[in-house]
């Protein structure tokens, strides 16, 4: 394993030929910088890492958290449920004996769902992504710990018994697979080498996005292109680092471990050329498809004579799909309002202590089906602020950029309350309210101002045809951070591949999405 390069290497406007031509490689550069690094790392280990990659890291790291996690469950379980008799004591001692010897059966099960091998493959894996397999695994595994008590007497467990044993796993499994990424993601094993094949809009809208998390753990080096694009902007000084004739002596030389297709130039049969060749490289590939514009996560290949197809489903959302949304949205709103109550009660506390005017803000926003309704969230600016903004339009992060979207960094008129209140978005919880009201969802697309609303046309208004929601995948993937067209994107997307689970991953994932530093205006 290779310690990130550091960021001073060439601009994208300085070619490897151009290099050569002075004198000077833009790949010798980078491999001198990764040898010393090796070198740096041999001297302080004794040897370097060789095949130590995120995948032997993470496989050994989630397997110690199941296995741990498993084993708390049932010893919780064994305390907190004892027997009282003497039979029950020998039966105890039963299930003690056949639950250590059906965990190699819980470790096959979960290899068999994917639990183990999903960081490898995909850069933006969270915990949430496992919660369907860690719930498959926990059925499966009690199932056979009760199937073994029966064939071999020499325990029997109670439903109650397996009914609580089953749901404590599930929650601790899940907890500590998380707690195992985030230690994980600080170390430099997790990190991964990474160049970019096409370094057109494309490839740099990847480029843009990758650098945009840093805790997917993916060290970008820069492009590769035989032809870049000329004009565009560079990208934190990502240097083109030759075309793809060159692509496996930088595999080789700077230890490259994931390699991202994207669209360049390039002849359709030597992308071809290309992407076979890596198949001699322990390097993981991913390809931007076409048509990434309208795919979603409901796209699933099949084949045809041979022929892989992306069979996209029709775009139409049941009855019975709306009224299960709607269910959902109800019971979770309902619960959270209860919960959250005495914290409702201090922010609006805090709010009237803090600044003259009303608690709650109020605000006209489009809803589905082109009808408005007034949203509700806690008061963040100085009462009269909306007076003033045309007088503070120059602040807007948008101008020169899009300017349909208004956001003010530091905006001089956000209390001292509303700056604590955006950074972990405790303003929206009054949208709980407008989740019961039936005017939004609890995950949706975007709630769009009026002013923003009128720049959405053509295909990109069916985003209407679901209830904006409190969350949804623009708040997971960067809020404020997301350009405009860019979310609308996001929302037809969402709209068009609406799932239950999908509902359900995206609230899973605005919790640590809400911890990360981020733009939020």
């Amino acid at each position: 394993m290779v310690w990130p390069l550091r960021r001073e290497t060439p601009s994208p406007a300085s070619s490897l030929q151009r290099a050569e031509a002075a004198g000077e490689s833009v790949v010798d550069d980078l491999v001198a910088r990764v040898v010393a690094a090796k070198a740096a790392a041999a001297g302080s280990t004794g040897s370097t890492r060789g095949k130590r990659r995120r995948g032997w890291l993470l496989r050994r790291a989630l397997l110690v958290a199941d296995l741990t996690a498993l084993t708390c469950s049932f010893a919780l379980v064994e305390w907190a449920m004892p027997g009282s008799k003497t039979a029950d004591h020998i039966r105890i001692n039963g299930e003690i004996i056949l639950f250590v010897l059906t965990l190699p059966v819980w470790v096959v099960v979960a290899k068999l769902h994917g639990l183990y091998d999903g960081d490898e493959e995909r850069a933006a894996q969270t915990t949430a992504d496992d919660l369907v397999g860690v719930l498959h695994l926990v059925a499966l595994g009690t199932w056979v710990l009760l199937a073994a008590g029966w064939a071999t007497r020499w325990a029997a467990p109670e439903a109650s018994k397996l009914l609580v044993f089953g749901v404590l796993a599930v929650v601790l499994v899940t907890v500590a697979r998380a707690i195992a990424r985030a230690c994980a993601r600080r170390t430099q094993t997790y990190v991964q080498n990474t160049v970019v094949v096409g370094a057109g809009s494309v490839g740099r809208v990847v480029a843009r996005k990758l650098l945009g998390h840093r805790e997917y753990g993916i060290n970008l080096v820069g492009f590769v292109d035989s032809d870049p694009v000329t004009g565009d902007d560079p990208i934190e000084g990502l240097p083109v680092l030759g075309g793809a004739d060159v692509l496996p002596d930088l595999i080789r030389d700077l230890s490259i471990e994931r390699v991202v297709i994207a669209f360049s130039r390039e002849p359709h049969e030597e992308t071809l050329r290309v992407l076979r060749a890596l198949k001699d490289f322990d390097v993981q590939v991913d390809i931007v498809p076409r048509f990434f514009e309208i795919l979603g996560t409901n796209v699933c290949v099949h084949m045809v004579e041979g022929l892989p197809l992306l069979g996209m489903p029709p775009v139409r959302l049941a009855r019975s799909s709306r009224l299960l949304k709607r269910a959902v949205d109800v019971v979770l709103a309902s619960l959270a309002l209860i919960l959250l109550g005495p914290l409702l009660a201090a922010v609006a506390l805090m709010i009237k202590l803090d600044s003259r005017g009303p608690v709650f803000f109020r605000q006209t926003r489009m809803g589905s089906g082109d009808r408005t309704f007034q949203i509700l969230k806690f008061r963040t600016m100085r009462d009269g602020a909306d007076d003033v903004k045309s007088s503070l339009s120059h602040l807007n992060m948008h101008n020169g950029d899009d300017a349909r979207m208004f956001k003010i960094p530091n905006d001089p008129r956000v209390t001292r309350v509303g700056h604590v209140l955006r950074r972990f978005s405790l303003d929206e919880l009054p949208q709980l309210s407008n989740v019961l009201l039936g005017q939004m969802s609890l995950v949706g697309p975007r709630p769009l101002v009026l002013a923003e609303d009128q720049h959405v046309v053509a295909w990109a208004r069916k985003r209407l045809e679901l209830k904006p929601g409190v969350t949804g995948l623009w708040q997971v993937l960067g809020a404020s951070e997301i350009p405009f067209d860019e979310m609308t994107r996001l929302d037809y997307v969402y709209v068009t591949s609406w799932s239950l689970w999908g509902d359900l991953r995206l609230m899973l994932q605005t919790i640590p999405a809400l911890a990360r530093a981020r733009r939020a205006y």
